[in-house]
């Protein structure tokens, strides 16, 4: 397992400004801990030193133990008797049951958000999309990387469907565990030009307010990306026993 000083130096220190305005120390040093988890600059599997995330951040121990309690509520981080902290890992199970719990949940809130998100929202919607149309042609439709956030597609529709319960789920229990694997998997992948037409697609279900077609191009979408998901799982799976023979 990597030491916290294999990654030390691919996360940023927190003395710059928030744009946001005035947050606290403990919160600036989550986002950044919680963005270095989700790119993989703190690998998943890595244990959490606090003297060295500490010493990377310049905080003191107080405001990191509760940015990493924060980490443990949205099961970034666990902690076990013995053994300490560490960054979440899954099986390739655990994350196949988070997209079909993906492909129920968000299905339902395309549906919400067709009735539910005003004409602005909508087209705010159209905006971020024709934004990563851009992006994606920049990296000439190899890879398609989302922000966080109100930056990203699916965190949009969800809040779109006015459900707190769902929002819940999706945006806070589920959101960064979802983002970490879909950051591995699914940004780069040969699905990206396919990805993105399926995108359009569901934002035209929305606008025309067809809540019934919006959930069936959600639920097809995500299912999609689970299958490919399972597919490079294979290959990674192939080319590791090939190595290893």
């Amino acid at each position: 397992m990597e030491s916290p000083s294999a990654f030390s130096s691919g996360v940023r220190r927190s003395h710059q400004p928030d744009t946001e305005g005035a947050i606290t120390i403990a919160e600036s040093v989550f986002r950044q801990i919680r963005q270095a988890i989700v790119e993989g600059s703190i690998p998943t599997g890595s244990k959490i030193s606090e003297p060295e995330l500490a010493k990377t951040y310049g905080v003191s121990r107080g405001p990191l133990r509760e940015a990493i309690g924060r980490l443990e509520a949205c099961s970034l981080v666990v902690r076990k008797p013995n053994v300490g902290a560490r960054v979440m890992t899954m099986s390739n199970e655990q994350l196949l049951d988070i997209y079909y719990v993906r492909e129920a949940l968000e299905g339902m809130a395309a549906r919400l958000a067709a009735t539910q998100m005003s004409d602005t929202e909508i087209d705010k919607l159209r905006e971020l999309l024709s934004m990563h149309g851009s992006e994606i042609e920049q990296e000439h439709g190899q890879a398609y990387f989302q922000k966080e956030g109100d930056l990203d597609f699916h965190y949009r529709i969800i809040k779109g469907s006015k459900n707190e319960r769902l929002i819940n789920l999706l945006c806070n229990d589920l959101y960064y565990q979802m983002r970490l694997y879909r950051y591995q998997f699914g940004m780069r992948s040969r699905r990206v030009p396919r990805a993105y037409n399926e995108h359009e697609y569901i934002v035209d279900a929305i606008a025309n307010r067809d809540g019934e077609m919006a959930e069936l191009l959600m639920r097809s979408h995500i299912r999609s990306s689970r299958k490919n998901i399972e597919q490079m799982l294979k290959e990674k799976a192939l080319a590791t026993g090939s190595n290893a023979s």
